[in-house]
């Protein structure tokens, strides 16, 4: 497979955002790095999100959202920062979850620890079967889960436009069959979202030309997906906990 001719349903990961040249002497990505900067953002994001996980969380939230959407830019246009941004996004985020899934906690108790859960589950199942090559990533595969991503984006980018006039599209929002059937899609395509995401990696680190402060901008690429996989299990889990 050309590298500069693949696609992740990750905008992050475009392959425009790699450089294809090392300098002299200068140390290369290994995809055993990107997995290990992985986890240590994904600690950090767990460690501030216990900051805001209660009451006093809810003013952080609005801030924390602006924060982490500058520094998602800053990280995709400047991605050798991605050492310095890419944490400081990671504790951004964990701000964010952190309010967020108080809010849900207090509406259904228990969500917020089977949500965590089955997010490091899917995970773990994902690279797990991605490792095993048990599933293997094609080009059909990938443009399946590129072109349903950009539809769910689609749905939610009208449904936003929609609640400025006070509506917002039928049923999906709901705890009814079609709004849990909705939230299982969604949650499916941000798990094979992880596929691409990890094959991504790989290829990359592969071809010996990526510097090695990009191992912080994959994992940075793999906490975008890891962040939508578990709002989104948030929203199921709640929808099912409402019937």
């Amino acid at each position: 497979m050309n590298f500069n001719t693949y696609k992740s349903g990750n905008p992050t990961l475009n392959p425009k955002n790699f450089r294809t040249v090392v300098r002299p002497g200068e140390e290369v990505m290994t995809q055993n790095g990107a997995f290990i900067k992985t986890g240590i953002l994904l600690a950090i994001c767990v460690s501030t999100a216990s900051l805001t996980y209660g009451p006093n969380g809810f003013g952080f939230m609005i801030p924390a959202l602006i924060s982490g959407f500058i520094l998602s830019l800053i990280t995709i246009f400047k991605k050798n920062w991605s050492p310095i941004t890419a944490p400081l996004y990671a504790a951004v985020e964990g701000l964010l979850l952190g309010a967020i899934s108080f809010a849900f906690q207090m509406q259904y108790q228990g969500i917020v620890f089977n949500a965590v859960m089955l997010t490091f589950s899917v995970m773990a199942i994902m690279l797990f079967l991605f490792s095993a090559e048990i599933i293997v990533v094609t080009e059909k595969l990938r443009s399946i889960v590129i072109v349903g991503t950009g539809a769910v984006c689609a749905v939610y980018l009208v449904s936003f436009v929609m609640s400025f006039f006070g509506t917002q599209i039928p049923m999906i929002h709901s705890s009814g069959p079609v709004g849990i059937g909705f939230s299982l899609v969604v949650v499916a395509l941000a798990a094979f979202n992880l596929l691409l995401d990890f094959d991504f990696i790989e290829k990359a680190a592969a071809t010996r030309t990526q510097p090695k402060y990009m191992e912080w901008y994959g994992a940075f690429a793999l906490m975008v997906t890891l962040v939508w996989l578990y709002l989104e299990i948030l929203r199921l889990l709640s929808k099912l906990n409402k019937r």
